[in-house]
């Protein structure tokens, strides 16, 4: 059974790319290659899909397409070694299903974001490649993130997957020891792939739901793998308390709404109740970082039922935390917004 071609297939097959890339570099171990088959097998379905119909399965669709370009580029591999060790090449080419830990999430979207986040890469490098790979971002988007011209963000793409390629970098998630490690750039990768998903840097529309969904529900797999880390939480809750404003964000023409502006009977309560409580668990932890105390500015402003009922010393002194815990410009603007707000 088949769905017809309409205008939120292209947003589908963005949303599936970094599922298909995760489940693929998986089987076969060679993430330059696997991203290759899988634009490939993207190709595939745009030309495909529109005359077609768009699969029951799209996810198992596009696997299939990619895992048999993968097998085509190993059989080629193999055609070129001497036909007596051709048996023992193919086996070491075609690797296994990955068996997960009983304490990990099976989800190759997660695994292909810790991989990314991978000590051996520099932290510019890290950021880069999971914004593209997991993200869906285009160079161009990133380029834009970053303020720096889009062939040099095309560069250090190219240089992180060589690294990752030489490196021979396990595709499997972090053990329990290796995970802190890895969290800071994990945590600001899934920041800023939220970030560009609620105000889209490029394009027509201000938003990009299908970027907020996966940071959100990455997000809340990299909770599940450490369910005690407050930062982890935090993030959550902001993402939660931040997306539960979005249906009243923009108007009839995808105008942006100023926050005192917003109709608050569009906000949804759900994520606003859930990222509350997420919140007031990792604050009871005793260690405040970035994440929970813009998620605490956040919740301020959402539990305002009216602009004027806001707590603005209360966010005023949030800020001042802010300032000194991750100090930016960004902070010191918004941080002079609630200056003149409580003393005018």
């Amino acid at each position: 059974m088949t769905k017809p071609w309409d205008t939120s297939s292209e947003h589908l097959l963005r949303e599936l790319a970094p599922q298909v890339l995760g489940s693929v570099a998986r089987r076969f171990r060679d993430f330059s290659s696997a991203e290759d088959a899988v634009q490939e097998a993207m190709m595939a379905a745009f030309t495909q899909w529109p005359q077609e119909g768009i699969p029951a399965n799209p996810r198992g669709w596009l696997i299939q397409v990619a895992n048999r370009r993968m097998t085509d580029q190993v059989r080629s591999q193999i055609a070129r070694r001497e036909r007596e060790t051709a048996v023992g090449r193919e086996a070491d080419l075609v690797v296994p299903t990955l068996e997960i830990e009983s304490d990990m999430d099976p989800d190759d979207t997660l695994i292909l974001l810790f991989m990314c986040c991978h000590p051996a890469l520099t932290s510019s490098s890290a950021i880069t490649l999971t914004l593209r790979a997991v993200g869906g971002l285009t160079t161009a988007e990133i380029a834009n993130a970053f303020l720096v011209p889009e062939a040099t963000m095309a560069q250090r793409i190219s240089r992180a997957k060589q690294s990752i390629k030489a490196s021979s970098l396990p595709f499997r998630l972090p053990s329990l020891q290796e995970r802190p490690e890895r969290l800071p750039a994990v945590l600001h990768v899934l920041y800023l792939i939220f970030n560009e998903g609620y105000t889209s840097s490029i394009g027509t529309h201000l938003q990009r739901l299908d970027l907020t969904r996966e940071a959100i529900r990455l997000t809340r797999g990299a909770k599940a793998l450490l369910p005690e880390d407050a930062e982890v939480s935090g993030l959550l809750a902001l993402m939660l308390l931040t997306d539960a404003r979005r249906n009243a964000r923009t108007g009839p023409n995808e105008e942006l709404i100023p926050l005192d502006k917003q109709d608050r009977t569009l906000w949804e309560r759900a994520e606003i109740s859930e990222g509350t409580e997420l919140l007031t668990a990792a604050l009871s932890k005793g260690s405040v970082g970035l994440y929970q105390l813009q998620a605490a500015i956040a919740a301020v402003h959402d539990e305002a039922s009216r602009a004027e009922d806001t707590d603005w010393p209360q966010i005023l002194a949030l800020y001042e935390l802010l300032k000194r815990v991750a100090p930016s410009p960004m902070v010191t603007l918004n941080h002079a917004i609630a200056v003149a707000m409580v003393h005018g």
